[in-house]
């Protein structure tokens, strides 16, 4: 019977952990961790992202800062809105939130970002720290689908990995966390070649290409563990993942759910990655 990898549950655990840690360095030290959370703009799907991020600080015992900007808000202000963050002792984690309007150039933007205060784990020298394995910060989601896997007790030790998709965001990083776990991995994107076949070879296979159940039982292998880190929404409004559940739950040994599998950990990470963050402030 598959093993259903419930992420709530999951992500649940580790805010009560960081609870308990940020109660402690506040009655050891004085100070709590504080988050940043920047949104240019009235995107939709930003504002709920940025209000899950203030309640999750708030059950932690965070700082949260948020920023809401107009969509008209200037590159030169938003540079200087960040200058004025990295300078802020009782910030020690900032997230610009995208997309952002098309009139700012998000590099300059992530590249203004202190590379101690970047929790995001977007600025070059923390993909290059992610790269080398020395790293303080992973980019959320694979931080999320790694955490995943750890806690149900999945060895990628060995194992064909195969990620499908290679934004800078999920695929690449998450290609580089299952090498350092010792993983044979693969990485696929849409100019593979007889994409099913290649995925049927995955005893681990993390799907992120934002299309709506793509991946049946044709693209997985029996006994599969299967990682979903899409999120769509289907013509009847109902939210789903990148893999057609229902058809490939019979075939596989363990599988992520969406919602509720790695979505709450993304959120879970940016919390731990704050945490260390505001450690690191200490030394």
């Amino acid at each position: 019977m598959a093993t259903i990898i419930d992420g709530k549950a999951i992500a649940a655990e580790i805010r009560r952990e960081i609870a308990e840690k940020t109660k402690e360095l506040a009655e050891k030290n004085g100070f709590v961790p504080g988050l940043a959370v920047v949104m240019v703009g009235d995107d939709p799907a930003s504002a709920v992202y940025v209000r899950n991020k203030h309640r999750a600080c708030a059950e932690v015992g965070f700082l949260s800062k948020g920023f809401e900007l107009p969509a008209e808000t200037s590159e030169e202000e938003l540079l200087s809105l960040i200058k004025t963050l990295n300078e802020d002792s009782a910030i020690h984690g900032i997230l610009v939130q995208l997309p952002l309007p098309r009139h700012i150039d998000e590099k300059k933007i992530l590249l203004a970002i202190d590379p101690k205060k970047d929790v995001d784990a977007f600025h070059p020298f923390n993909v290059g720290r992610v790269l080398t394995g020395d790293y303080d910060f992973v980019p959320c989601t694979p931080a999320g689908v790694m955490e995943l896997l750890r806690r149900s007790h999945i060895d990628v030790d060995g194992k064909n990995c195969v990620v499908v998709g290679r934004s800078n965001i999920v695929g690449k990083p998450q290609a580089l966390l299952l090498l350092e776990a010792n993983g044979t991995v693969t990485v696929c994107h849409s100019h593979t070649r007889d994409l099913a076949r290649v995925c049927r070879r995955a005893d681990i296979l993390v799907a992120s290409i934002g299309k709506p159940e793509f991946f049946d039982e044709t693209y997985i292998k029996k006994g599969a563990v299967v990682i979903d880190v899409g999120i769509n929404r289907r013509a009847d409004g109902k939210l789903c993942g990148d893999v057609a559940f229902d058809r490939v739950f019979p075939k596989v040994s363990a599988i992520t759910p969406v919602p509720g599998g790695v979505g709450p950990m993304t959120i879970a990470m940016l919390l731990k990655n704050t945490f260390t963050a505001a450690e690191r402030s200490l030394q």
